[in-house]
């Protein structure tokens, strides 16, 4: 309950609407949180390093005490109570901006998480169906399955065998589409992981969990690896995953499926 309504309220309308939550392909989003995080750090750091600088010269011991000028030199002491300091005003307008910071940054990157759950979980609200469309990831020891839409082969899982699917030993994604991946095992646990595209999440032996991704660059190939140790041969756990243009993509899927790309809404 508590997640839709945060949902509803950061995603769904004006925040994602304005920009201020990031939008896009994983990439995108993650990249926004990582710069904004690096910047807003970088620049608080700056500022509180070059205060206590400041001050550490502006306080500092270089002789020309007492003993010469005959005057006190006016620096707090160790356990003392600091005076003059306008009467909290400054610590106010600290606490005051670190406060505006670090709920900006909650919003925003809680906000962003959000976006990318629900383009996992298949909402229409963040999803074009017309843009996208689902891969079955089937994890196995020790390697990986990728069931297309549509085609006359089947695939077994823990939870049962899946018919009428295209399977390959890789996965290969048409560029600017979301790739909605249903990811599954069919012995133990794994880890579906491709580092290039900030796509990762679980394969349970009967049971199912979502990620998606999006490819912008045709032309490339990226590694799909485990991240769950499951055995033996569990660093030998990879495949390619490669991004292809969308006549490319056609191609391909046509000449290893009975089915038209077409027909089976890829």
């Amino acid at each position: 309950m508590l997640s839709t309504l945060l949902t509803d309220a950061l995603v769904d309308v004006p925040l994602q609407a304005s920009g201020f939550i990031p939008k896009g392909t994983r990439v995108d989003v993650f990249g926004d949180i990582y710069w904004t995080f690096t910047i807003l750090g970088t620049l608080i750091g700056t500022i509180v390093i070059g205060y206590m600088l400041y001050n550490a010269y502006k306080y500092r011991d270089d002789g020309s005490d007492s003993e010469k000028t005959g005057q006190k030199t006016d620096r707090p002491e160790v356990g003392e109570l600091p005076t003059g300091g306008g009467k909290g005003r400054k610590l106010f307008l600290s606490f005051a901006l670190s406060a505006i910071v670090v709920i900006t940054l909650i919003v925003g990157t809680y906000g962003s998480l959000l976006y990318v759950e629900n383009v996992a979980a298949g909402d229409e609200a963040t999803i074009d169906e017309d843009e996208s469309f689902e891969v079955l990831v089937v994890g196995r020891t020790f390697g990986w399955d990728f069931a297309y839409p549509g085609g006359n082969e089947t695939i077994e899982t823990a939870g049962g065998t899946v018919e009428n699917v295209t399977v390959a030993s890789d996965l290969r994604v048409p560029t600017n589409h979301k790739v909605r991946l249903n990811v599954t095992s069919k012995d133990v646990h794994h880890n579906l992981g491709i580092p290039e595209l900030r796509a990762k999440t679980d394969a349970l032996p009967g049971q199912y969990t979502y990620t998606w991704l999006e490819a912008t660059e045709p032309g490339n190939t990226y590694q799909a690896k485990c991240y769950e140790l499951c055995g033996a041969g569990h660093s030998y756990m990879a495949a390619d995953a490669i991004t292809m243009t969308d006549e490319e993509f056609r191609s391909w899927y046509n000449g290893n499926s009975s089915v038209n790309a077409s027909e089976a809404g890829v």
